[in-house]
């Protein structure tokens, strides 16, 4: 299992690759033998095996904008898709003959735990990540016997510095509170995830989605509250 999760003789492109999962995920698979760009892959490196679609409409001006449907600006709307599904269906369209052409390709999306799950706020976030989980399957289902393997992880929230500066420390806590594990998520913690998917050692795993959120999607709402009342240690 060890050797079948190295990238040795593979080229990684990533997206929103700067920083955060995307920057973690770069120094992981250099970590196991890849080679990583993020722009100009086929003239620099002439072949393409993994594409990680990891870019997303996150910028400080749009997320306090991205709210309920009610109150939802169009153009936040329509910046949100354009970003998170269109230019991940581009970049899929443009890769997919690369990495058929590789015979061992792997489209790694990065999508989030809201596209499984209701919110008050971020409906188009929410969405658009929820188009991607199925354009992650539909192209799983089209090139799979192709030899293009097609895969999604799901985050929750993840201390990216991004979030630390967006998200007011109160608001993490009432997140923290409802996982599983004794913290958020690391950018650390997804690229792994990432990794294992682009690697032979997934090699049997295609159209589906690995929720990597320390468990918050996995029970009831409200299980911070269960724990107080029944007197178990959170």
């Amino acid at each position: 299992m060890a050797d079948a999760m190295r990238l040795e003789g593979r080229v990684a492109i990533i997206t929103g690759g700067a920083g955060g999962i995307g920057s973690a995920t770069a120094r992981l698979m250099t970590e196991r033998g890849a080679r990583v760009v993020v722009a100009a892959t086929l003239r620099i490196c002439g072949r393409l095996d993994i594409l990680h679609n990891n870019a997303a409409a996150l910028d400080p001006d749009l997320a306090p904008l991205d709210g309920d449907i009610e109150h939802m600006q169009t153009a936040v709307w329509d910046r949100t898709f354009t970003v998170n599904l269109r230019g991940t269906m581009m970049l899929c369209r443009e890769a997919l003959p690369h990495l058929r052409a590789a015979g061992n390709g792997a489209i790694v999306n990065t999508v989030s735990n809201l596209a499984l799950q209701g919110h008050l706020i971020q409906a188009a976030y929410s969405a658009s990540k929820a188009g991607l989980v199925q354009l992650t399957r539909s192209i799983a289902a089209s090139h799979g016997r192709q030899g293009v393997r097609c895969n999604a992880v799901a985050p929750g929230m993840t201390l990216t510095p991004p979030l630390v500066a967006a998200f007011p420390a109160e608001l993490r806590r009432v997140v923290e509170q409802e996982t599983l594990r004794d913290r958020l998520g690391a950018p650390q913690d997804i690229a792994e995830a990432v990794a294992f998917l682009a690697s032979d050692a997934a090699r049997n795993i295609t159209g589906q989605v690995l929720v990597s959120d320390g468990g918050l999607a996995s029970h009831v709402p409200g299980i911070d509250g269960f724990r107080q009342f029944m007197g178990v240690p959170g």
